[in-house]
């Protein structure tokens, strides 16, 4: 009866597929997996349920995912060098609200990044955090928006004594301070979070600062920005272990019930891919991002940051107010198959969300299909052409983006029926 709508599907599916890889694809909150990940989807697993933990599970037939999540922590722990990790959450906001609902009660301070600065919507009272507690306190900035104000901050935990500050941002161009404010904290018995959903594959690469070492009580995050894996979350600690206890009852039964085992299958061999390849690619990505900013700041755009270097991560933030803002300049580029989201800064009201100044960029997907600093001058040329020059560049988009069509950092060769090994970019159709 709906043979044809079932078709429609897989068609649009299919449009998709191919459209994408004609994109110079720059959302700073994406990333591609390696096709030999992309080949594991759809497994057994898929089908399949376990709850709890490896060799404690409410059902039967779960010994491989066993198998499977134990490498999974272990080499989570490895690369964070942490002791304690948790990957049941399906998501980042996942991630935070099994934290949130252990650790936050009605009534308590917290501490967090505002919207204009980058904070994250599940740690405001619309998200996850507001679920807990609505006395939540903005971290005051430094006068460029994008750095803490350490004295203020400070002043802050001093009097508000909050039991907890939340670090990390979506919009986020420097290292937090968290060294700088770890004494005070621990002085207050302030706990600090450290949500490195953006930044989480340049921690893990050794080319960003390391939180855990420098004194947050934890680092949740999503897997699939900077740390190239399938789309979950994880919680990561090194927490005495009667605390830990707490945020794994907030993992399970508190936020997660099934932890989506396909998905989770495919993140072990993404770990492994990191372990290889992660440090190359955190470097690679950070160098292309301030190549890129330089570039865009040569044709004349207001890059943010430009005092410190521009970034230290992945992302590229842009005022672009004089070309009617983000959301025409996004939607500009959209149509030339540049893809980027329009995104507030630290400057701006709250009112403007859905009208903001700026745009935001992420260099990592494009890094991880074999671009380089090079190519990033390329980019900035094409944007520059499409939203200055206000040319069409859409052949010209689709040209460039069809040299750069293989993953790189990763293992794309499998092995059929172990036999003969298959180059998985000769299955890419």
């Amino acid at each position: 009866m709906y043979e044809k709508e079932v078709i429609e599907i897989e068609h649009l599916i299919k449009k998709q597929n191919r459209w994408r890889n004609k994109c110079i694809n720059l959302i700073a909150s994406e990333n591609v997996v390696s096709r030999r990940v992309r080949f594991m989807a759809g497994s057994d697993f898929a089908h399949r349920y376990a709850e709890g933990h490896p060799g404690e599970r409410y059902y039967r037939g779960t010994s491989y995912i066993d198998d499977i999540e134990n490498q999974l922590k272990t080499n989570l722990k490895i690369l964070f060098e942490c002791d304690h990790s948790e990957v049941r959450p399906i998501s980042g906001t996942n991630a935070n609200e099994a934290f949130f609902s252990r650790f936050v009660k009605p009534g308590d301070v917290v501490m967090v990044n505002s919207t204009p600065a980058g904070g994250h919507i599940s740690h405001h009272r619309e998200g996850s955090l507001g679920k807990f507690t609505r006395n939540i306190i903005d971290i005051p900035l430094s006068e460029d928006g994008y750095h803490m104000d350490v004295d203020k901050t400070t002043y802050l935990i001093e009097k508000a004594r909050p039991k907890l500050i939340v670090l990390g941002k979506s919009l986020f161009l420097f290292p937090e301070p968290v060294t700088e404010i770890a004494d005070v904290c621990q002085k207050y018995n302030t706990k600090i979070m450290f949500d490195a959903a953006h930044v989480l594959g340049l921690i893990a690469g050794k080319q960003f600062q390391r939180p855990l070492l420098e004194g947050a009580y934890l680092m949740t995050a999503s897997t699939h920005k900077t740390f190239f894996g399938s789309q979950r979350g994880i919680i990561l600690s090194n927490m005495e272990e009667d605390q830990w206890r707490k945020i794994d009852r907030g993992a399970f039964p508190g936020s997660s019930s099934n932890h989506h085992l396909d998905t989770l299958a495919q993140m072990a061999i993404c770990a492994y891919e990191f372990m290889e390849f992660g440090e190359q690619y955190a470097e690679d990505t950070i160098n292309n991002a301030k190549a890129l900013a330089a570039e865009l700041d040569r044709h004349g755009f207001d890059v943010q940051g430009k005092a410190f270097g521009y970034t230290e991560t992945h992302q590229v933030a842009v005022n672009v107010r004089e070309f009617r803002g983000g959301e025409k300049v996004s939607k500009t580029l959209e149509i030339n198959d540049i893809i980027l989201n329009m995104n507030m800064l630290p400057h701006e009201p709250l009112k403007n969300h859905d009208r903001p100044d700026g745009i935001r960029i992420g260099v990592q997907e494009m890094t991880r299909v074999g671009m380089g600093e090079e190519e990033m001058g390329r980019i900035a040329e094409l944007i520059k052409e499409c939203i200055k020059d206000k040319k069409t560049v859409k052949e010209e988009v689709n040209r460039f983006r069809s040299e750069y069509q293989d993953v790189h950092y990763s293992y794309d060769v499998i092995k059929q029926d172990d036999q003969q090994p298959i180059i998985l970019a000769e299955l890419k159709n």
